[in-house]
């Protein structure tokens, strides 16, 4: 349930904090002294301190946050990389972080993609997938692997939304990745496919990874994958560049069939 209270408000984070972004200029004017740069930070860590905030007081906090323009990084850094800082905060901070520096901001927020906390993970990928950083492959790939379930769903979605088609291979290898199953308690049982294995047929297509392309005629006709027969169907009309007929699912089944012996006899 935490998990769940946590991902609402982050949603709500992750449309706030970069719609509408106000003027900002980046360079401090000279009216910035060194004390007033402490002192916007003392302020901040203050408020970012506070526990159990509010809509309105996380809203209130982040239009106060971006008030203060680039003075205000060292703030959100601070708070990004303590402990002692609530995790809905820590999120806000590091969205806002994204937002004001904008992508020079993606080498530092990056580094979060490996963070012990797992809120600081998918804030790290959620912020890089907004601020479009296509540039870190790698760290998207060890991400696909995370622990945590809902961590590795955002990654993949990062690639989706980037269309980073050379990670079409990493995104794949996840049908063979056991995390992505539900496990049976008894040995005897058969693990069950969850929605991300979905989400990655999907983006297996999106990314139109040809490889995936004769595995997936051949799984489409089998009774076991009937469950991801809708997902596969759209996998191969992205792969393909076409589209099965309307109707049910045999029919389907017969087009691809026949697409199939085509592909073999040629």
């Amino acid at each position: 349930m935490k998990k769940i209270s946590l991902l609402i408000i982050f949603c709500l984070f992750s449309v706030s904090a970069f719609s509408k972004p106000k003027k900002i200029n980046q360079k401090p004017t000279n009216d910035f002294t060194t004390a007033k740069f402490k002192g916007v930070k003392a302020t901040l860590i203050k408020e970012y301190s506070k526990d159990g905030l509010t809509k309105k007081q996380i809203a209130k906090l982040r239009d106060r946050t971006m008030s203060y323009g680039p003075s205000a990084v060292p703030a959100l850094i601070h708070v990004m990389k303590a402990k002692d800082f609530p995790d809905r905060n820590k999120w806000l901070a590091t969205f806002l972080l994204g937002k004001i520096v904008g992508k020079k901001s993606a080498p530092f927020i990056s580094r979060f993609i490996q963070h012990p906390n797992w809120v600081m993970r998918m804030a790290s990928l959620k912020t890089l997938n907004a601020l479009k950083a296509d540039k870190y492959n790698g760290l998207y790939a060890y991400a696909l692997k995370d622990k945590s379930m809902i961590v590795r769903g955002q990654a993949l979605e990062n690639i989706r939304s980037m269309n980073l088609q050379s990670m079409a291979p990493a995104v794949w290898a996840m049908l063979y990745d056991k995390q992505n199953y539900h496990l049976p308690k008894k040995k005897t049982g058969k693990a069950k496919r969850t929605n991300l294995i979905k989400k990655v047929i999907r983006t297996v297509g999106d990314l139109k990874f040809s490889k995936a392309k004769t595995p997936l005629l051949t799984m489409i006709q089998k009774k076991k994958y009937k469950d991801i027969f809708d997902e596969m169907d759209y996998a191969l009309s992205k792969i393909t560049g076409k589209v099965s007929p309307k109707g049910k699912t045999h029919i389907k089944k017969q087009f691809w069939k026949r697409y199939l012996m085509k592909e073999t006899i040629i």
